[in-house]
C-alpha cells in the first residue's frame, strides 16, 4: 500500500516541536490514525514500534514499520504517517528532538533518501528480546526522565507492566537543561541498540570471528592504549596477519577502525562533559593535542573547540 490516502493533517502551519525541546509519547492508535505535515517538522523525529503496523513516508520514500523498527525523519521534508492499511493497531513510541550530530555514523547506512532513516533489527535476534526488552526500558526511562522538574531526585522509570491495558497515550515534555540531557542519553542508548543490532549492519558470516572479537575490543575501550600488536595477541594471530585479514575481510586496516572509534569516542565527550580539550584528546587515546585537532577537524569539518560551541543537539 501507499501512504497517500492517510487522511488527516497537523494544524495548520504546525512544524511540530522547536528542535530545541525534546518531546517523547507512547501512542497505541487504530485504523484512521493518521499525521500529515506537509511541510514537515522543525526537529527529528524517532519512531521505534512496539507492536502492529504503521506507514511512514518522507518526500517520496515510503516504508512500513512492524514491531521492532526504528524509523528516523530528518526535518524539513514533507511527512506523513499512521496506521498501516489492514492493521488493526500501531503501537509505538516516538521522540521529537535536536539529533545529536554523532548519531549521523550509526544511522548512515540505513538511510533511505529524503532524510528518512529505517533501522531493522537482525533476523538472528527473531527469538530473543533481551535487545528489546532493553530499548523498551530506554524509553520508558527517557519519559521519566522527560518528566523531571530538576529539583529532587528524578522520578523512577516506570517499567511496561506498570501502565494501565487501556492507557493508549503517553507523552512528557523536557523543559529543563538536566531532564533534556538525560532523555537524550536514554535516547542514544535507543540508537546505539537498534543501530548496532540491525539487519545489515553485523559482520558477516565469512568474516573470521577473531576480527570480530578486535572489533569488539576497539568499541568497548577506544582510548585503551591498542596497537597492531597488542590486538593481534588478544586474538592470538601474528601482526603481519591480523593486519592482513582486517584489511582484507573489512577494508579498513585496524588503525583506521581505531581512530574512528576514538573521534566518535571524542565527539561524545565534547558534547555530553566540559573537559577541556586537551582532556577528551588523551581520554580518546591521542597523545597529541595538535595531532587530535588535525584529525578531528578532518574528520568533522571544525576543530572541536567550535564542535562543542555548536551546542550538543544541532542535526545533520
Amino acid at each position: 500500500m501507499t501512504a497517500d490516502g492517510l487522511p488527516e493533517t497537523a494544524a495548520h502551519g504546525d512544524p511540530g516541536p522547536p528542535p530545541g525541546l525534546v518531546v517523547v509519547g507512547r501512542y497505541d492508535e487504530l485504523p484512521g490514525y493518521a499525521v500529515q505535515r506537509p511541510r514537515g517538522a522543525d526537529s527529528w523525529l524517532l519512531t521505534w514500534t512496539v507492536s502492529g503496523r504503521g506507514t511512514l513516508r518522507q518526500g517520496r520514500t515510503e516504508t512500513g514499520a512492524g514491531a521492532g523498527d526504528l524509523v528516523v525523519l530528518a526535518p524539513g521534508t514533507p511527512h506523513r504517517y499512521g496506521v498501516q492499511q489492514g492493521a488493526d493497531h500501531w503501537e509505538f513510541w516516538w521522540v521529537h528532538c535536536g539529533a545529536r550530530r554523532t548519531w549521523t555514523a550509526w544511522l548512515g547506512p540505513h538511510g533511505r533518501g529524503d532524510g528518512m532513516y529505517v533501522v531493522t533489527p537482525d533476523p538472528a535476534d527473531a527469538g530473543t528480546d533481551g535487545s528489546r526488552a532493553r530499548i523498551e526500558a530506554a524509553f520508558h526511562r527517557m519519559l521519566a526522565d522527560a518528566r523531571w522538574t530538576g529539583t529532587g531526585a528524578p522520578p523512577e522509570s516506570a517499567p511496561p507492566a506498570s501502565a494501565p491495558a487501556d492507557d493508549r497515550v503517553a507523552v512528557a515534555v523536557a523543559h529543563g537543561a538536566a531532564a533534556r540531557e538525560l532523555a537524550l542519553c536514554a535516547l542514544e542508548e535507543v540508537v546505539l541498540l537498534t543501530a548496532g543490532a540491525a539487519c545489515g549492519t553485523r559482520t558477516g558470516t565469512g568474516v573470521d570471528p577473531r576480527l570480530r572479537r578486535a572489533q569488539e575490543l576497539i568499541a568497548a575501550d577506544p582510548g585503551a592504549p591498542h596497537s597492531v600488536r597488542s590486538l593481534a595477541a588478544e586474538v592470538s594471530l601474528s601482526p603481519s596477519r591480523f593486519a592482513h585479514l582486517f584489511t582484507r575481510q573489512l577494508g579498513r586496516s585496524p588503525m583506521r577502525e581505531l581512530r574512528e572509534a576514538r573521534l566518535n569516542h571524542a565527539a561524545r565527550l565534547l558534547e555530553s562533559t566540559d573537559l577541556s580539550v586537551e582532556r577528551v584528546a588523551a581520554a580518546s587515546g591521542f597523545a597529541s593535542p595538535f595531532h587530535f585537532n588535525r584529525v578531528f577537524r578532518a574528520r568533522y569539518g571544525t576543530p572541536p573547540g567550535a564542535y562543542r560551541t555548536t551546542g550538543p543537539m544541532v542535526g545533520t
